[in-house]
């Protein structure tokens, strides 16, 4: 068999029953051409109740070795799965950007089996024998109602026409009535056909489920995508109304066809056209997975539908049900892909004590291992993107990265920030300084998407596809606000966000790399964790968080300074603190970041050198800042002094409020500055100098 896609589940997308005899004999030849045996052929052609005769698939088998006309083969069938829903799997794993809405419907219907077909208890359907006027009334009345606005348009027939070849087909019928007025008639009258017009008895009586505008029934003159109709005739009705209730379909309304159908009218709320024809291939998908077999020409929202309260052929078409399932389709399409997740089964402990799994290999020892996340936080412009280049090239050497071993292996870059020109230079930068020989740069990928970068739940599956069978140790990704979708503050959508992560490393089984920035303001007294921008689960969610914090240079004893062994006017100081999850916490490591690289504070000089707090700092500023004003008043107080005692004929006294004058204050205001410095005395409204008493 050289097909690479099992044609039986393609199968289960395609009707017999809805195929010409050409297409059923294609399906055939495909199978045969591609090796399938021919009960497979059969088993599907049953499905088919009326047409299906026992032994003509193996006589058309037998013929298909004769056969010379042209060749079919399984692309036949894939075609026609895709024209009933069906999207290939292939499809998913290359990873366009996806809305929520496609992506659901890229990953039908595998997933979202809920029904056994095999062992479906058919529910009760109970078909009255008798249906009185008012029970007809009441069904027309509480469906109207359900499913419209008494505002709206609503098409509804009761009259048909003969086709050519004797079947009978509704017309356009009558398209310019509200429901209030369709009610109104209802409840001030007898007999129903006094509202609707002479009923076809035999043919029964339809409406359109989706509201129009009152000047036609085509798909144009709806005004609101609001329901579709699922209907299925080659299957027993306790069969159809099982698989209807136990798939939880938002449905409206459950109408009887007065035939061998039931109607189900379901939500569907689409705001275009677009999305309602979405919807409705994902449900009816759905429900062909699950045993019900749809009759897709009901696709058109401006489909008719069996209306209630009508007689059919002696039989009633009557309203089963209201508002039953979930209530609305967000609220199905969310418990229909909950339903059969992929979450794996709790494991006993006992069964595993003496049989622990292996953990995984440490890929920066003491820090992190493979398979893992970490995440470096630290202020604008503290070398990030060079530690994490520098972390690059260590895992691609295998060399130590600020002491700590690395594994050797493959790396691969995201780089969000650079253009192409600039992170390629850095890289050489970096190698050059390290005075590494680029041995192994074989190892290391770089993938620049400067301008070009998606939000991160659009870019994992892409960054998954192009990495896949790369081996990669690691993926660094530098910086993630240009990834983040959402708000940074808020914990729920962070926490979708670092999920995609998640998805990378399960995918892929190496461990992502990433950094972010500080918040804004100090980051003194701070725990490390809570010193990155945004939600706390930035901090929480990786597995190693290590966090650079910036040991001002300035803030160091000055007689100190000058022992360091670097020449700090060329470079700054950090302090790298770990928050590990997989290790003991390590010893802070200083460094100085000396462009382009970080180098390890190898003697201990920042360890032991004594550095004024922030705090200390800001308060010695402040009392300068006091200090200074003091003196300045002082300054003033003597000028001002010096005019007016000499005003007063140079005897060493100045009258206070002439001094006030000169200073432009009040009398008061100079007493204050008096009394903070004491410099001159005051007696009887004269300033005298202190050391003239």
């Amino acid at each position: 068999m050289e097909s690479k896609i099992d044609l039986r589940e393609l199968l289960e997308y395609i009707d017999p029953a809805q195929c010409s005899y050409e297409e059923w004999l294609n399906v055939g030849l495909a199978l045969h051409q591609e090796g399938y045996p021919m009960f497979i052929w059969e088993e599907w052609s049953a499905d088919d109740g009326e047409r299906f005769h026992e032994g003509e698939c193996a006589a058309k088998w037998e013929s298909f070795g004769r056969y010379t006309g042209k060749l079919v083969t399984g692309a036949t069938i894939t075609q026609m799965a895709k024209e009933n829903g069906w999207t290939s799997k292939r499809k998913l794993e290359n990873n366009e950007a996806l809305s929520f809405d496609s992506m659901v419907l890229a990953t039908t219907p595998e997933q979202y089996q809920v029904v056994d077909k095999n062992w479906i208890e058919e529910s009760d359907v109970h078909i009255p024998k008798s249906y009185p006027l008012e029970q007809r009334k009441q069904d027309i009345v509480t469906y109207l109602t359900t499913l419209f606005e008494p505002e709206e348009y609503v098409g509804y027939v009761v009259n048909t026409f003969a086709l050519p070849d004797g079947k009978q087909s509704p017309t356009m019928g009558n398209y310019s009535r509200t429901v209030q007025q369709i009610l109104d008639g209802i409840n001030g009258t007898t007999q129903l056909e006094n509202v609707f017009g002479s009923f076809n008895k035999e043919m029964g009586a339809w409406i359109r489920f989706n509201p129009i505008d009152g000047k036609g029934v085509k798909n144009d003159n709806v005004t609101a995508f609001r329901y579709m109709l699922l209907e299925s005739d080659n299957m027993s009705l306790g069969k159809q109304k099982a698989i209807l209730e136990q798939l939880e379909l938002p449905i409206a309304a459950m109408v009887f066809s007065g035939g061998k159908s039931i109607h189900a009218i379901v939500k569907v709320d689409a705001y275009s056209y677009e999305e309602y024809r979405k919807r409705v291939d994902f449900i009816y998908s759905i429900a062909q997975k699950n045993g019900f077999k749809p009759d897709k020409k009901n696709r058109n929202p401006s489909r008719l539908s069996r209306m209630p309260g009508v007689m059919r052929d002696g039989k009633p078409q009557f309203l089963m049900a209201t508002n039953i399932g979930k209530e609305n389709y967000k609220e199905w399409e969310e418990w229909i892909a909950s339903v059969n997740d992929d979450l794996p089964e709790p494991e006993e402990l006992d069964a595993l004590w003496d049989n622990m799994p292996d953990l995984a290999p440490p890929l920066i020892e003491g820090i992190l291992r493979e398979g893992h996340k970490m995440l470096i936080a630290g202020p604008s412009k503290a070398g990030k993107s060079f530690a994490l280049i520098q972390l690059c090239i260590s895992i691609a050497e295998g060399k130590p990265w600020f002491g700590f071993d690395c594994t050797q292996g493959k790396v691969l870059y995201v780089n969000l920030e650079l253009d192409r020109a600039s992170c390629l230079h850095r890289f050489k930068d970096v190698y050059e300084a390290l005075e590494q020989s680029p041995t192994n740069i074989g190892n290391i990928s770089i993938w620049n998407l400067r301008g070009k970068s998606l939000p991160m739940d659009q870019l994992a599956p892409k960054l998954i596809r192009r990495a896949q069978k790369r081996n990669y140790k690691a993926i660094i990704i530098d910086p993630i606000y240009k990834v983040i979708t959402g708000d940074e503050n808020s914990a729920d959508q962070m926490a979708n966000f670092c999920n995609q992560f998640d998805k990378v490393c399960t995918e892929l089984k190496c461990a992502v790399i990433y950094c972010h920035h500080h918040s804004k303001g100090s980051q003194t007294g701070k725990r490390s964790m809570d010193r990155a921008s945004g939600s706390g689960v930035f901090a929480r969610d990786p597995d190693a968080l290590l966090d650079l914090l910036e040991l001002e240079l300035e803030n160091m004893n000055e007689d100190k300074l000058q022992d360091a062994p670097i020449d700090t006017s060329q470079c700054t100081a950090w302090r790298m603190e770990g928050t590990l999850r997989e290790y003991p916490k390590f010893k802070p490591v200083d460094l100085w970041f000396e462009y382009p690289i970080h180098k390890v504070d190898t003697n201990g000089f920042l360890a032991m050198a004594q550095f004024d707090s922030p705090q200390s700092k800001g308060l010695d500023k402040m009392n300068k800042r006091k200090q200074a004003i003091k003196e300045k008043k002082k300054e003033q107080l003597v000028d001002a002094f010096n005019i007016a005692a000499a005003e007063n004929g140079f005897n060493g006294r100045a009258d206070i409020k002439r001094v006030a004058e000169i200073m432009e204050v009040s009398e008061m205001t100079v007493r204050r500055y008096l009394r903070e410095t004491p410099i001159f005395n005051v007696d009887k409204g004269e300033l005298f100098k202190v050391e003239d008493c």
